[in-house]
């Protein structure tokens, strides 16, 4: 029996920043951006939207085109690490959401959750959704991955933001791609990025010594959390290159194989936290797995990174990023980094390329590399299927990424810093944000959404 996603949809900030805009403002050579990470444009999230928005916009749009009956839904899994509450799910507000569109308790026998492990946590869902799927054949789940990665204003991830959610059934017999049951994992436990909760001392705030309760705080620390992470760029690369080669490997043991795995795919999909990662993490892998030797087992270890340069920058290399990585860094380069649904808008990026360019890869296999920080990788693969057309004929990814409005630099700063109150575009046929609980002692904090048609 086959699993895999059966439909797909995805909803993006319809705001952005051109990234030139945003390296002429902060000094840096436009071309080391949209030339050497492959960017053009930053999506940023309206005053009205959160993650919330994203994921139920992705979610209602699955349902709608898809004509989904909801009492088929057994479980929706949501993967995230842009969650908005350190209790209650996402998974729990797309609930409410949805029966407010499309019926009281039409979801009420249905499980939800939240996975969080960086941008890996939209694949575990996915996987976990997979093993129910196989174990109940009839039954249907949805996994939604929605984020919003904001960094420090002059930070170095700063250029690399983006947002917006992808919602996917998952089904047997699905439509778009049936996943193989091999999946290999390398995990270990850093700090290459994490958002902690930071402290300050209420005396620094309030230059009161004797603790007084302050908006309802007693301790003597304040706790912060920041959606901005405490990252190391160089640090952080090097553990995506060591799980994800560690876990490809581990994916070639599994298939019992010794031919160079990568040539069995016509596609290869990976996170990208910005377009033109995937290519130059993949480089040593390309490498090692070469049939050609291409990294002899006796060479010194100051050679060996050395090595990896001049593949990475050879012609056959090239040759092999145009192929089979270029079609999923189309879209990352208009949106930016989705965190959990980076490594499906790349699927959904490389479908909707030759769905456009009107090629068919029917019958072909994909191979995955999803990365999280923290950290983990996990490698698999999918066959393409029959029907994968007919299941994107409503998504129009490029066209939809064409309408989003820019912003200039003053704007961009205004909302990152959360001092603009009005919403850039007026909201239309879209779910927003519509208020935060301030005032009844039971409710502080509650988040409250609507449906703008």
């Amino acid at each position: 029996m086959k699993t895999g996603i059966d439909a797909i949809s995805f909803d993006v900030a319809n705001i952005h920043l051109p990234i030139k805009t945003l390296a002429i403002a902060r000094n840096i050579e436009p071309e080391k951006l949209e030339k050497g990470l492959g960017l053009l444009k930053m999506t940023f999230p309206d005053v009205h939207q959160d993650a919330v928005v994203f994921g139920a916009n992705a979610l209602t749009k699955l349902i709608i085109d898809n004509k989904i009956d909801l009492k088929e839904i057994s479980r929706i899994y949501v993967g995230t690490e842009s969650s908005i509450d350190s209790s209650k799910p996402i998974a729990s507000y797309l609930i409410s959401l949805m029966e407010q569109k499309f019926g009281e308790d039409s979801l009420a026998e249905c499980d939800v959750v939240d996975f969080t492990f960086a941008c890996i946590g939209g694949v575990d869902a996915m996987q976990n959704c997979l093993d129910f799927v196989k174990l109940n054949p009839a039954k249907k789940a949805i996994v939604v991955t929605s984020d919003f990665a904001k960094y420090d204003l002059n930070s170095g991830g700063e250029y690399t933001q983006g947002a917006g959610a992808v919602a996917m059934l998952i089904t047997a017999d699905p439509k778009i791609i049936a996943f193989d049951d091999n999946w290999a994992t390398s995990t270990k436990g850093v700090f290459d990025f994490f958002k902690p909760y930071r402290t300050i001392s209420k005396e620094e705030i309030t230059k009161n010594t004797s603790n007084d309760p302050w908006f309802d705080n007693l301790e003597a620390e304040i706790e912060i959390h920041k959606d901005q992470p405490v990252f190391d760029g160089q640090y952080s690369n090097q553990c995506y290159m060591d799980r994800t080669r560690n876990a490809y490997f581990s994916f070639k043991k599994l298939k019992n194989t010794t031919e160079t795995l990568y040539n069995t795919w016509h596609s290869i999909v990976m996170h990208l936290p910005y377009s033109f990662q995937g290519r130059r993490m993949l480089s040593e892998i390309y490498a090692l797995d070469s049939a050609e030797k291409i990294i002899a087992d006796d060479i010194a270890p100051a050679d060996y990174q050395t090595k990896i340069k001049e593949v990475a920058k050879s012609d056959d290399y090239r040759s092999f990023v145009t192929e089979k990585l270029q079609p999923a860094e189309l879209a990352s380069s208009l949106i930016g980094n989705l965190y959990t649904g980076s490594i499906f808008m790349g699927l959904l990026s490389t479908l909707a390329h030759f769905y456009d360019t009107k090629k068919e890869v029917a019958g072909t296999k994909f191979g995955f590399l999803a990365y999280g920080s923290g950290s983990k990788s996990k490698v698999f693969e999918g066959t393409i299927q029959p029907e994968w057309k007919s299941a994107l004929e409503n998504v129009k990814l490029f066209e939809n990424l064409t309408e989003s409005t820019e912003i200039d630099f003053n704007t961009y700063e205004s909302l990152h810093k959360k001092e603009q109150k009005q919403s850039i575009r007026t909201p239309k046929n879209e779910w927003i944000l519509d208020r935060i609980e301030k005032e009844i002692p039971v409710l502080i904090g509650a988040r409250y959404y609507k449906w703008i048609d």
